[in-house]
């Protein structure tokens, strides 16, 4: 199995500011990570460093075989990286259908890719994005991350804020997506539990640095371990 994302000894932040101290990690084709740990622990700051919207100090970021690490976050999109952003980002004055197709490439996923998976989205075609529930626009930002047929996702708190039967309804995509589809992808969530079935290996962030990678289904049964460093 070749690694599709491989990062090393990856320093970023803000500015001057520090965050994320000398992370290495790999991630191979068809495989899914967890990204969990505490707030402030630099979950969201590694998603936007992979994306390329922190300030890079050293380090480097090779996405299948080519080094992105200087690549503008157009040139990461375009190379293969696909991102739902914790505030979802969606075209508010848009309709569902407009958002889909905005930015879309040709690939597995097309809209009625999507509208299978998503049924509501479906009904819900000719609205606008501000017309949409909290759970309907998270729905439409992962479709239309997938729109864009990318070769790994990046979800930054898929679930958070959600009813609990969307986040079944998004739990039972992404377990297709990852799983059934085989995407790479790279999940943060705070609802630990929630995700680490659905993935294949975890990551634990501590104050910019990995605490613990372990598989999944490991962590998923230390359990007390997992709620030490998650601090439940």
């Amino acid at each position: 199995m070749s690694d599709l994302l491989y990062i090393e000894h990856l320093v970023a932040g803000y500015g001057e500011a520090q965050v994320l101290g000398g992370i290495s990690l790999t991630l191979g084709e068809g495989r899914s990570l967890a990204l969990l740990g505490r707030n402030g622990a630099g979950k969201t700051t590694l998603i936007n460093t992979i994306i390329g919207v922190t300030t890079h100090h050293s380090g480097r970021l090779v996405l299948a075989g080519r080094d992105v690490t200087r690549f503008r976050p157009e040139q990461r999109a375009a190379s293969g990286i696909g991102w739902v952003p914790q505030e979802r980002n969606i075209f508010r004055s848009l309709t569902v259908q407009e958002n889909l197709t905005a930015a879309a490439r040709k690939g597995r996923w097309d809209v009625s890719a999507i509208y299978a998976m998503f049924p509501r989205l479906e009904e819900r075609r000719r609205n606008l994005g501000n017309q949409l529930s909290g759970g309907e626009q998270q729905m439409l930002a992962v479709g239309r991350a997938l729109m864009l047929n990318p070769r790994v996702l990046l979800l930054d708190e898929p679930l958070e804020g959600l009813a609990p039967i969307i986040v079944d309804e998004l739990l039972a995509a992404l377990r297709r997506i990852v799983t059934e589809e085989g995407l790479s992808a790279v999940i943060v969530e705070q609802k630990a539990r929630k995700v680490l079935p659905l993935t294949d290996e975890a990551i634990v962030l501590n104050r910019g640095s990995i605490a613990l990678h372990a598989a999944s289904a490991d962590l998923l049964a230390r359990s007390s371990e997992l709620d030490a460093l998650l601090a439940i």
